[in-house]
């Protein structure tokens, strides 16, 4: 079973922890898990449409949601990337690190940067170091994720 507290990342102040460091769920844990150890192809197709009106890129699968990413628009060139959810029998399968992939595809696409607050996505960047531009360099979010062993 996955262990939250493998995981340390540091929040920037706004994200609204005193410490500067935020426990991750279960949930959490699993999906960084994904992306860390199974960044494979997902098992089956789906897509994914941006929501604008509420701020979520969601992944699609025939009429059904599977999961998706929450952002908030943070000026006319910047997303602030909050959260990546897969539900539980989609999970390990792939979506979440394609999810992210597209995401950020979309946002390099359309000239803007990302500050992320999504421990998730920070992971991901970390091991697809090809997207770390897309980074804003004064609102990165979250930094240094870590894996304890």
């Amino acid at each position: 079973m996955t262990d939250p507290i493998r995981y340390t990342f540091e929040y920037p102040d706004e994200a609204g922890y005193p410490d500067g460091k935020g426990t991750l769920s279960q949930d959490q844990a699993v999906l960084i898990d994904e992306v860390i150890d199974d960044p494979q192809v997902p098992a089956f197709d789906f897509y994914v449409v941006n929501d604008e009106k509420n701020g979520i890129y969601e992944a699609i699968v025939g009429d059904t949601e599977i999961g998706g990413l929450t952002y908030n628009v943070a000026g006319a060139d910047r997303l602030v990337l909050l959260a990546v959810s897969v539900l539980p029998e989609f999970r390990k399968q792939g979506i979440a690190t394609e999810v992210i992939r597209r995401v950020l595809d979309d946002v390099r696409v359309q000239g803007k940067t990302v500050t992320i607050l999504c421990p998730i996505v920070r992971t991901f960047i970390e091991h697809n170091p090809e997207y770390a531009d897309l980074i804003d360099p004064r609102h990165p979010g979250v930094t240094k994720g870590s894996r304890r062993s």
